[in-house]
Formats: structure tokens, sequence, C-alpha cells
């Protein structure tokens, strides 16, 4: 089933989400669900706060960028539930970001190319891996979500200042977009 999107100033997107047990209701449907919407919107990934679940869970699937001719994504999709930084090493690098809740905008976003991750798989397996590259910065960026940032709190505050009234229209459903949102804020026409 397609959920709705969160959109931009809800505030479930800036709440740290709690983490899951094994018996978490319906988990193997929500994990169908979350995919099936964020294969639908033509998204990278998708974490649970992003439609209305403040839990550690999100999904990635590269590929997206690998038709795009990034060979190293191809076959890259994962389930993390209760992932755990552990590490992040390397130069930060730029790249333009966007996201599901934020459509519209995009901007270049620096982070680390290595990252150490310790999570559960679907079925509750235990792992710590490396990631790098894209692989780390799609992580990264979902992982944010399940700590209650947005790739918006990751750009300099003069810019943000600059996207203020375009952040303003997300919320309030003033954008368009080919897939299921929920908007915080009603957006009605001035006459």
């Amino acid at each position: 089933m397609i959920l709705p999107i969160i959109a931009y100033g809800n505030p479930i997107l800036k709440k740290i989400a709690e983490p899951i047990t094994k018996d978490y209701p319906n988990l193997t449907e929500l994990i169908e669900n979350m995919y099936e919407t964020m294969n639908q919107a033509h998204g990278l990934g998708l974490a649970a706060p992003q439609i209305g679940l403040s839990i550690r869970l999100f999904v990635v699937d590269g590929d997206h960028l690998a038709k795009d001719g990034n060979e190293e994504m191809k076959g890259f999709k994962k389930i993390f539930i209760n992932a755990k930084m552990i590490k992040q090493s390397g130069e930060e690098w730029s790249y333009n970001e966007g996201c599901l809740s934020i459509p519209t905008i995009r901007e270049d976003i620096y982070r680390q190319p290595v990252i150490t991750l310790h999570y559960f798989d679907e079925n509750f397996n235990e792992f710590t891996e490396e990631f790098n590259g894209y692989k780390a910065r799609i992580i990264q960026h979902e992982y944010d979500h399940i700590d209650g940032m947005l790739f918006t709190d990751r750009i300099s505050f003069i810019r943000k200042r600059m996207l203020k009234n375009r952040l303003a229209d997300v919320s309030r459903g003033n954008v368009e977009v080919d897939y299921r949102m929920n908007f915080p804020l009603k957006y009605t026409k001035k006459n």
C-alpha cells in the first residue's frame, strides 16, 4: 500500500525516533509498504518518520542511481532497524541532495564518505558493517531522519533563511508532486 509522505514542518520529522523490537506489529507489511511508497515517489530511501511513525526504521534502494550509470549501487537494497552510527571517517564531500519530505528543494550537503553502522535487518539479524561512497551518503541521509534531522539542518543559517519561503510553501502544500503527501499546514489561495 502506498502511504502518504509527511511534509516538512510536521513535528514528527524533528523527533528522535524510538527503537523497536522484533514483535513490532505488522513489521513485514510496514516494510513492504515503505518500499512501495519510496519506489512510487522515485526515492532512494525512506525513513519511518517520513510516513508518520517515530521508530528507528529506514529502507534504501540504490537501483535508481544504478540506472543512471552508478554501477556500485546496483542491487543495493537494505532494511535498517535500530541503526546506530559507530564511526564516520574520511574527507567530507559535497553532493546535491533532495528529500521526499521536502520536494522541489535540493542543496549541496557535505558528508563523510565512510561510515560504520550497527543495525538489525528485517529478521532481527544483527550486523556491524562499513559502507562507503553513495551507499554511505544515502544511509547517512536516512539515519538523520531517525535522529530528527533533515538535510536542511545541515546547510548554513543564511542559506536556510534564503529558503524560508520555499520551505513554508512545502509545509502548506503549495508544491507540485506526483506522490501522496501529508502537509502540516493547509494551503488556501487568496482571492
